[in-house]
């Protein structure tokens, strides 16, 4: 991918965790649908090179959004433009997009709509990121990583989720 303009927080692939605070947010963050409408136009016009090594636009097909939660989905629809393609991990599954951007929606722990295993999900989110064939963003509260767990599943789960962010976070882990 090849930026015109750099864009503050992400690079041209990988993996990349976005920060939003918010407070009080379940199944809908507008600081989350704020954040993804502005990066998603950033993102419009940018070139990337196709896997036959065209160089093209990117364009709003070339861009999954996607949320656990659809009243996240149906606010993200709101405000981004006509013909955004936005849904749930299910809706995306089979399909790939140059780019992907993943919004968690819930501020933190207090405030799960279900339970941790549904929001945590390995599955969901490894289904969610490997959409992307170049770059994949989570955007997400930093108070989600401090979510108390009950059982060792929830542990491994939440850990999972800290370990993709410890990744994805500038100046650690291996090249992006």
């Amino acid at each position: 991918m090849i930026f015109r303009d750099p864009i503050p927080g992400i690079h041209t692939h990988g993996i990349h965790f976005l920060p939003v605070a918010h407070a009080g947010c379940s199944q809908k963050s507008e600081e989350e649908g704020r954040t993804i409408s502005e990066y998603f136009g950033k993102l419009l016009g940018q070139t990337f090179v196709d896997k036959d090594g065209a160089s093209r636009p990117v364009t709003a097909d070339n861009i999954l959004v996607v949320s656990p939660y659809n009243v996240q989905v149906n606010h993200l629809k709101s405000v981004l433009p006509a013909g955004a393609r936005v849904g749930t991990v299910d809706k995306f599954q089979g399909q790939e997009a140059p780019i992907v951007l993943v919004s968690m929606a819930t501020s933190d722990a207090e405030c799960l709509p279900r339970d941790i295993e549904f929001l945590f999900s390995a599955n969901r989110l490894s289904v969610a990121l490997s959409r992307a064939q170049c770059l994949a963003v989570v955007i997400a509260n930093p108070k989600l990583l401090e979510t108390p767990c009950r059982t060792v599943d929830q542990l491994k789960l939440v850990n999972k989720f800290c370990q993709l962010v410890e990744y994805a976070s500038p100046g650690v882990g291996s090249a992006r």
